[in-house]
């Protein structure tokens, strides 16, 4: 069960991905989250140098695709702004919108990777459809629903047992 909750790699930010430590990892299609992973909750766009990040990734040819549990139409008018292909109402952690994300890419498994800010939803929901897992820290989590900021006290508890057990986070090997 740990397993399914340990991201291969964790960062502080999306910006700390640059596109030769993706290509380093074998990363070529990227599944990103939405809310406090690339903007903060409420808002309705990325800021700009996270629109650059994916514009960038997107001129050396990576693929990317929004997977998020939020709704259609607030989620699909962020992809439209950012020129992707999204995955609403996403189901995380179960593994359907990243394996309809991947087929909507026509992405191998052992080439994706999936980046959010939670490990009960992003993370598990990557590692169960068998792809690349990046945790980032979440921005303006206090204004996530009560919900999410529910899941963040057994996630921060979770995270310094990890460390605990390896000593650092994860930074980059497959496994």
């Amino acid at each position: 069960m740990l397993a399914c909750l340990t991201p291969h790699l964790r960062v502080d930010s999306v910006l700390d991905l640059g596109v030769q430590r993706l290509r380093d990892l074998g990363i070529e299609s990227l599944l990103l989250d939405a809310d406090c992973t690339l903007k903060r909750y409420g808002m309705t766009r990325c800021a700009p140098d996270v629109a650059a990040w994916i514009k960038g990734l997107q001129e050396a040819t990576f693929r990317v695709c929004l997977v998020s549990n939020g709704h259609g139409r607030r989620i699909g008018q962020l992809a439209e702004s950012l020129a992707v292909p999204f995955v609403a109402n996403a189901c995380k952690p179960l593994p359907l919108g990243v394996k309809a994300a991947m087929h909507k890419l026509g992405a191998a498994r052992h080439q994706t990777a999936m980046i959010g800010d939670q490990l009960f939803a992003d993370v598990m929901a990557g590692r169960l459809a068998g792809v690349y897992t990046i945790l980032v820290s979440p921005m303006g989590p206090e204004e996530e629903p009560w919900f999410t900021r529910l899941k963040r006290r057994p996630e921060a508890f979770l995270l310094r047992r990890l460390d605990a057990t390896t000593g650092s986070p994860p930074t980059s090997p497959r496994s």
